[in-house]
């Protein structure tokens, strides 16, 4: 079986302990790319993700600044993040966009911050991974203004909006992932989004330490735990679980330009 998780942190706190132990144990449940998502702790360590990239052939990385902690956002940031988008194995700029669930950062702020970083985006010809929480309106606004002429597309992570918002999304070049939450009982809602989305624009992942699916839910999450997502998309597209598998790690390939491990370990050139 060949699983990719497509969004996970794992160069958060939680998995100080037993960081190596939790990727080996991704390895042995068939996981053969790991995307590290760039956003840090915040603002002050942009390449918090990068080492593991630089360590492993199989992890690729993000750059980013959240929307959480958009109103710390200097000039200095800003440039830090162009500098680390040049990295080879720095494959998208995310997680970006907004948050109006929590309101961490002021509205106008996010949506400043947002629009900044695509413009660093489309300078480095890369793809973003949106975080987009309660503020769908405002965010496909945006990206149909500041992103949709780029052709770049991205990720729509965490997906949890309606079957429309998807679908926008993917006239926009974006691919739609589903996490943990797919296989929650009181997420009907996203499993009917997921069933009806053309089976090539789906992505898998964890958002690990977060969103554990329902066999471990309420303890760490962490990319191994991929197979359960993929588990109950198969069931919800009544497909076999290792076509979806395939499926889901054949579309971050193709959307990456990225290689099969049997392959050549360099990023194909865009």
């Amino acid at each position: 079986m060949d699983l990719i998780d497509s969004h996970a942190h794992i160069d958060f706190p939680q998995f100080d302990a037993d960081r190596d132990a939790m990727l080996a144990r991704a390895r042995a449940a068939s996981v053969s790319t790991i995307l590290a998502i760039g956003v840090g702790p915040g603002p002050e360590k942009l390449d918090a993700a990068l080492p593991y990239a630089e360590a492993h052939d199989w992890i690729y990385t993000t750059v980013g600044i959240h929307p959480h902690e958009a109103k710390e956002v200097t000039p200095a940031h800003l440039d830090t993040l162009s500098k680390l988008a040049r990295h080879p194995k720095v494959i998208a700029f995310g997680e970006i966009g907004l948050d109006y669930y929590y309101d961490h950062s002021p509205r106008e702020v996010q949506e400043r911050v947002f629009r900044q970083q695509m413009e660093l985006a489309a300078a480095a010809k890369l793809p973003i991974v949106i975080h987009c929480r309660d503020a769908w309106d405002d965010c496909l606004r945006i990206l149909d203004d500041a992103w949709k002429p780029t052709g770049l597309g991205g990720i729509l992570h965490c997906f949890a909006g309606t079957l429309e918002h998807a679908r926008h999304g993917i006239d926009l070049g974006f691919m739609v992932s589903f996490t943990g939450n797919l296989t929650y009982p009181k997420a009907q809602g996203i499993r009917d989004v997921a069933k009806a989305l053309p089976l090539s624009n789906v992505l898998i992942e964890t958002d690990s330490p977060f969103l554990a699916p329902q066999p471990f839910r309420g303890k760490r999450n962490e990319p191994a735990y991929v197979l359960e997502v993929a588990k109950t998309l198969a069931n919800v597209r009544n497909l076999d679980l290792l076509e979806t598998a395939a499926a889901t790690s054949g579309n971050f390939r193709r959307f990456f330009r990225l290689p099969r491990p049997d392959a050549s370990s360099a990023v194909l050139p865009r």
